[in-house]
């Protein structure tokens, strides 16, 4: 059994999972509302994503706009924990995320995680970025 994350966005979708592909790698596959089989007129002129998917590793990380005409709220109570292979990458990514984002949380060494830090990015999406722990000897 798996569970994969799947987040809603409010008309950048598309953005928001290409600069994840940019920032983690892996496959994106994005299918628009527009490309659906016998679309409606109203949803075949729109640009917003009825389902995309990011897959890396075995896991996927899965979203779309709302429907068009649809407000839908924006993302709060969820964040999506990512575990980095070093101290340096993880890092990284906590920067690429944090750049035109808002820090919640320092990126720093914890007392569970070589560096742990919690990040809001520009999309909305919150992020608990972390490395491996190596307790001292």
């Amino acid at each position: 059994m798996s569970f994969d994350p799947y987040i809603h966005f409010q008309g950048n979708c598309r953005t928001a999972m290409e600069a994840y592909q940019q920032v983690f790698g892996g496959e994106l596959e994005v299918m628009g509302y527009g490309d659906m089989p016998d679309a409606p007129p109203e949803l075949r002129a729109s640009p917003l994503v009825m389902h995309s998917t990011l897959r890396l590793g075995g896991r996927s990380l899965m979203a779309s706009d709302f429907p068009p005409g649809e407000g839908g709220d924006p993302q709060a109570a969820v964040s999506i924990s990512h575990e980095a292979g070093t101290d340096a990458e993880a890092r990284r990514v906590f920067a690429v995320l944090a750049d035109g984002g808002a820090v919640v949380m320092p990126y720093q060494p914890t007392f569970f995680s070589d560096g742990f830090g919690m990040v809001k990015d520009k999309f909305g999406t919150h992020w608990m970025i972390s490395a491996p722990w190596h307790p001292p000897a």
